[in-house]
């Protein structure tokens, strides 16, 4: 019985290796596939290359190293409007110090003059009134109030030329 029963199985699973019907698969795709046209769109036609004549050929260089020097030169002659520092004229003591050492710790009046009392960051005290100069950007003090220092800075822009920048200096209060 046993022997039968592994003989019936045996059958079982060989039938299950059969064609099954995969030649008719095959044979739909195969006719599916010949049918099958690819739709492909109509190419527009070239468009014609018509040739430039280049007629400045005997003029001057557009990229001749003299003519942009010159150019240039131009340029950074007309730019800034005239403004620039005065290069020639005197340092004074806190120019030699950048705008962010410095702080403004109060104001005093003499007569009819205002000054106002900037500390350096080495903890001396100047008095400095509307003229005097001070930070590393050409700061000119244009005017003093009760509360600020109020700064006209001449700096560089991107493109080389001389600007103006406003800046102030504000009163610091007293750490209690």
């Amino acid at each position: 019985m046993n022997k039968l029963l592994s003989l019936f199985l045996l059958s079982l699973c060989l039938s299950g290796c059969g064609d099954s019907n995969t030649q008719a698969v095959q044979k739909w795709m195969e006719m599916t596939k010949n049918q099958t046209r690819p739709m492909l769109p109509k190419l527009s036609e070239p468009k014609k290359f018509i040739p430039f004549s280049y007629d400045e050929k005997d003029q001057i260089d557009p990229f001749n190293p003299a003519k942009l020097m010159a150019a240039l030169s131009k340029m950074r002659m007309q730019g800034g409007h005239g403004l620039k520092p005065d290069m020639d004229r005197r340092r004074e003591a806190l120019e030699a110090n950048s705008l962010d050492t410095l702080k403004m710790v109060g104001t005093l009046t003499k007569g009819r003059f205002h000054y106002a009392l900037l500390q350096s960051d080495l903890k001396v005290v100047y008095q400095v009134k509307a003229g005097n100069y001070v930070g590393q950007n050409f700061g000119l003090i244009t005017r003093v109030n009760d509360d600020s220092v109020e700064i006209k800075e001449i700096v560089l822009d991107a493109a080389g030329d001389w600007v103006e920048r406003m800046s102030k200096l504000e009163l610091q209060e007293a750490k209690k």
